[in-house]
């Protein structure tokens, strides 16, 4: 992968690209399951390629995708002219508490500065679900590009093992949390999509480690 935003994005129409993106959004719909009257937010939303995913699932302008990269934003909006993009930290997103039905985040959070804040925004801003995934530090993916800082896209990414993620749910306020994974084999070979369907997402060895659950009603944790 590259930061440039259209190269960046292109990369999801490449057979490789194409086949990990659909891998990676039937996980999260169906983790999140949005219905059409839903609000959805995309904290980390680069160029836009899962919001507009996502704005296919519901009423357009009730999507939302934000991001600290300027470039990234102008790129979305020439390609999603209904969703809503904003520039920002998300580490302080810029929206009231439960404003959101559903937030997700892709892979975005192991390049902020403070991951537990960021996580601690995506609950403090959804009113009913998430999802948030990082990379997986045990994966095949992680040998390949992540080992030494990282290579192309995914330098300087933070890779986590399920045990970290857990951990950094600590004290939050939430419940039915579980934890799923995809891309068991990253090269996108006859193999790897084979192995995609044969494996079940609580086996946590795939590149993508997503956490999903419930905010708690009374706001506490449980």
């Amino acid at each position: 992968m590259t930061n440039d935003p259209a190269s960046y994005d292109a990369w999801y129409e490449t057979a490789r690209g194409h086949w990990i993106g659909e891998a990676e959004f039937r996980l999260l719909s169906r983790l999140l399951r949005p219905q059409p009257d839903e609000s959805v937010l995309d904290v980390g939303c680069g160029s836009g390629y899962f919001a507009r995913r996502f704005a296919q699932l519901v009423n357009g302008g009730n999507v939302t995708g934000l991001d600290a990269d300027h470039a990234m934003l102008a790129f979305a909006r020439t390609r999603d002219s209904q969703s809503h993009y904003i520039e920002g930290d998300a580490q302080a997103l810029p929206f009231p508490d439960r404003t959101f039905d559903c937030v997700v985040s892709i892979a975005a959070l192991c390049f902020v500065e403070n991951e537990q804040r960021a996580l601690a925004e995506i609950l403090r801003v959804s009113r009913s679900r998430f999802a948030v995934a990082w990379l997986d530090r045990t994966s095949l993916l992680y040998r390949h590009k992540g080992q030494d800082g990282g290579t192309g896209g995914y330098r300087g990414a933070r890779w986590h093992t399920a045990r970290e993620i857990r951990h950094l749910f600590t004290g939050m306020p939430i419940w039915n949390l579980k934890l799923t994974s995809a891309i068991f084999l990253p090269n996108g070979n006859f193999m790897a999509r084979a192995m995609e369907t044969l494996l079940p997402d609580r086996l946590l060895l795939g590149s993508l480690l997503v956490a999903s659950g419930r905010i708690s009603p009374d706001n506490h944790a449980s």
